[in-house]
C-alpha cells in the first residue's frame, strides 16, 4: 500500500501552546498516510512546599501557577490564597519542579498531614495514608442562586467549543467557571481532569472571583475527588458530561452541592439538592431508569 505523505495535519501550521508536532503514521478510510501532529504534553510535575517534595503528578505544563494555588487549596494546604507568598517554575530534564513558599501556619498543617504522594494518574487516592484523609471536612454550601437548566446547557455547548488544546490533539479535559446564565468565563485544560479543576480554582481564586455566584462545568465523569475539589473552592454546582460515583452523589450531599451528571445539550441527570437547577416551570417526575 502507498503511503501519502502530507506535511502536516489539518490545523498544525499553527502553533499550539501545551502540545508537541510529532510524526504520526495511521490508515484512514483504507489508505496509509504520513503526518505530522499536535499531540498533547504531559510530563511530570513535582510540588514543593518550602522546600519539602510533597506530590508529582503528570500534567500538561500550561497554567503552572494556577495549578499550584489550585491544588494547596482544594487539598487543603492553604486556607486562602494569601498564604501562598510566591511561586517559582523550575524545569529540567526530569520534568518541572513548582516550588512554593507558604505560611507557617499552611506548612504546619501540611506536616500535620504526613500525607507524601509518590505519584497520581488520575485515581486521586494514590499516598492517601488513612480512610480519615479521603473523607475529611467539607464546607457546608450556604444558598445560591437556581440555575435554569438551558444556563447548564449553555456553558457545555460553549465549553466544548473553547476547548482549543483539545480540539488540537483530542487528549486533554477542561473545567470551567461559568456565570448563573451560562457564560464560560474561565476555562483551564489538562491530561488530567483533577488537575484541569485545580487549575481552574486557582484562577479563580488569584483573580478573587466570587464563586457562589456561578459553577462548575467538566468535560469528565464526576468523581468524589471533583466533587470534593469543588466543594473546597465553594461553587454551589458541578455539572458533569459523564456519569457521577456512588461516594461522588454521597460527598455532594454532605457538602449541599448540587451534583449534575450526562449534562448533554438539553439533557442532564441531578443527582442531589436539584432545587438549584429550574425547569422552566417544569417539575421533575418520576420516570423509567435513564439510559446512558
Amino acid at each position: 500500500m502507498n503511503i501519502a505523505t502530507l506535511p502536516a495535519a489539518e490545523g498544525a501550521d499553527t502553533f499550539c501552546e501545551g502540545a508537541l508536532l510529532l510524526p504520526v503514521h495511521g490508515v484512514r478510510g483504507g489508505e496509509a498516510y504520513a503526518v505530522q501532529d499536535w499531540v498533547a504534553e504531559e510530563v511530570p510535575v513535582a510540588l514543593e512546599f518550602n522546600g519539602i517534595s510533597h506530590a508529582v503528578m503528570l500534567a500538561t505544563p500550561l497554567d503552572l501557577e494556577d495549578f499550584a494555588l489550585g491544588f494547596s487549596l482544594s487539598e487543603g494546604i492553604l486556607d486562602a490564597a494569601h498564604e501562598l507568598y510566591s511561586v517559582d517554575i523550575a524545569p529540567s530534564d526530569l520534568g518541572i519542579t513548582v516550588r512554593l513558599q507558604v505560611s507557617s501556619a499552611a506548612f504546619a498543617r501540611l506536616k500535620q498531614r504526613r500525607r507524601t504522594i509518590a505519584g497520581r494518574t488520575g485515581c486521586g487516592l494514590c499516598g492517601t495514608e488513612s480512610l480519615a484523609h479521603v473523607s475529611r471536612e467539607l464546607p457546608v454550601l450556604g444558598d445560591a442562586v437556581a440555575l435554569e437548566r438551558q444556563a447548564i446547557a449553555r456553558a457545555m455547548s460553549q465549553l466544548q467549543s473553547m476547548q482549543t488544546l483539545q480540539q488540537a490533539t483530542g487528549a486533554v479535559h477542561a473545567a470551567a467557571w461559568c456565570s448563573a446564565v451560562g457564560e464560560v468565563m474561565w476555562l483551564r485544560e489538562d491530561v488530567g481532569r483533577h488537575n484541569a479543576l485545580d487549575k481552574l480554582i486557582g484562577a479563580l481564586a488569584s483573580n478573587d472571583v466570587d464563586a457562589l455566584t456561578g459553577f462548575i462545568a467538566v468535560t469528565s465523569r464526576a468523581s468524589f475527588e471533583m466533587v470534593q475539589k469543588t466543594a473546597m473552592a465553594g461553587v454551589p454546582l458541578l455539572a458533569a458530561v459523564s456519569a457521577p460515583t456512588s461516594f461522588a452523589v454521597a460527598t455532594a450531599e454532605r457538602a449541599r452541592l448540587t451534583l449534575v451528571g450526562f449534562a448533554r445539550k438539553d439533557d442532564l441527570a441531578v443527582y442531589s439538592h436539584p432545587g438549584r437547577v429550574t425547569t422552566a416551570g417544569q417539575e421533575f417526575t418520576s420516570a423509567g431508569r435513564r439510559a446512558h
